[in-house]
């Protein structure tokens, strides 16, 4: 049997996804839970990007920036990539996510604001796996690059009420499935209480829909749906309460499996940001609309004009604005934005374009809008390489980019937002 492949590294940065960079013999490598400074001997696993993965065998020395994580699960679960990171070290390396995407197209002359970062235990949405065993469930988050479910029975990032359900669940789903059965349980806190969305590849037997409504019942949620993972639509199994949530002081009923940002809190930054930037806009568009988390706060000064490509977001939009007298201010249409983008004549009638795609960005609607006469563009994006091309289709077509913010709402992931502010030249 050939003898371990070891090399010895020194980490020299973070990588995108939060893994220790080190260089050795020619050669770029990859390893978890390393940070600038350290000292490791490592075993190399595989290929991996333009280098190779390697795992850590003993620690040889220790770089200043390390934490001490948040969480026992912590290089088990794949959610959180970056709970060894230093405060400092943290912040830079989020924000560095956006200026690097930003230089790759050409633009590494922009200034980039400091990060914005919401607070631990906030996050109100996640999607929990579920693979049933023998004699039990196993809920919790992958591992990275992998279909292995890690069970957890904590998690600093989320919402309390969230992690309070988790056990409460496994033990459901291990009498709702069969040995060898997988789900997806997708959780979201509202103002009415815990939605939850499940998805498997089955319709649902009649004992699985008394299961579920005694769950309900017995744990208080607003709403239990079910999707097969081939449709589209979500099958209601109890609605005990409408689930709603306040998007600007509206009250909007959202459909099973309608869009949230992660955290109230940082919808908030979020909304500040584009009614800030737009004070002075009389008539906006709000593309990628949702349920109306931008377009209702815009709404504070603006006639609102919503684009949204799921039906039944739309709809509940339409519904929240009549319920509230907004149904004139409040417009909306369903449209595939990526199929078919607002023309320029369209976009013509607007002071202002919002755009908050979803993590394939807005290309060609951003190539409309670098031909349009539109004055002011306020961007956002989870994704900072869509932003930085959309983001260079926009300054190829006349925009300035005045003003770049990165938000981290998705806290200790490899995963940032970003805002933008872009003036017609």
């Amino acid at each position: 049997m050939a003898e371990p492949n070891f090399i010895e590294l020194t980490i020299e940065e973070i990588g995108a996804a939060g893994d220790g960079v080190a260089h050795h013999g020619g050669q770029r490598y990859f390893i978890a839970d390393c940070l600038p400074g350290d000292r490791i001997k490592a075993i190399i696993t595989g290929p991996r990007g333009d280098g190779f993965a390697a795992q850590t065998v003993e620690r040889l020395g220790q770089g200043p920036h390390r934490s001490l994580p948040a969480c026992r699960h912590f290089n088990h679960c794949g959610g959180c990539a970056a709970q060894h990171l230093g405060d400092g070290l943290y912040d830079s390396w989020k924000r560095r996510l956006v200026v690097t995407a930003l230089a790759r197209r050409g633009l590494g002359a922009v200034d980039v604001a400091p990060l914005m970062r919401t607070p631990a235990g906030v996050r109100r949405r996640a999607t929990f796996h579920v693979l049933r065993r023998k004699h039990d469930a196993v809920i919790g988050f992958r591992t990275r690059a992998s279909h292995h479910i890690v069970g957890i029975g904590e998690c600093p990032v989320l919402e309390p009420a969230l992690v309070a359900l988790l056990a409460p669940l496994g033990d459901m789903f291990a009498g709702l499935l069969a040995p060898g059965g997988r789900a997806e349980a997708l959780v979201a806190k509202t103002a009415s209480g815990i939605d939850l969305l499940i998805r498997t590849p089955k319709q649902p037997t009649l004992e699985q829909r008394e299961r579920l409504t005694e769950f309900a019942g017995k744990h208080d949620l607003a709403r239990v749906s079910w999707q097969d993972r081939g449709d589209d639509q979500a099958e209601l199994i109890i609605l005990r309460r409408p689930v709603r949530v306040d998007f600007g002081g509206v009250a909007v009923d959202l459909p099973p499996g309608g869009f949230l940002q992660p955290s109230a809190a940082g919808e908030a930054i979020l909304a500040g940001f584009v009614t800030a930037a737009t004070a002075g806009a009389a008539h906006v568009a709000d593309l990628y609309a949702g349920c109306g988390a931008l377009s209702f706060p815009l709404a504070g000064h603006a006639r609102v004009h919503a684009v949204e490509g799921w039906a039944a977001m739309t709809a509940a939009l339409d519904g929240a604005a009549a319920r509230a007298g907004l149904a004139g201010r409040v417009t909306s249409e369903t449209r595939d934005l990526e199929r078919r983008p607002l023309t320029a004549k369209e976009l013509s009638r607007f002071d202002a374009v919002v755009f908050d795609p979803p993590r394939a960005g807005a290309r060609r609607q951003s190539e409309v809008l670098a031909a349009s006469g539109v004055p002011l563009v306020v961007a956002l994006s989870c994704n900072p390489a869509s932003f930085a091309r959309d983001a260079r289709i926009l300054i190829d077509g006349g925009y300035a980019m005045e003003q770049v913010q990165p938000i981290d709402q998705f806290l200790w992931s490899a995963h940032v937002e970003t805002a933008a502010v872009f003036r017609r030249q």
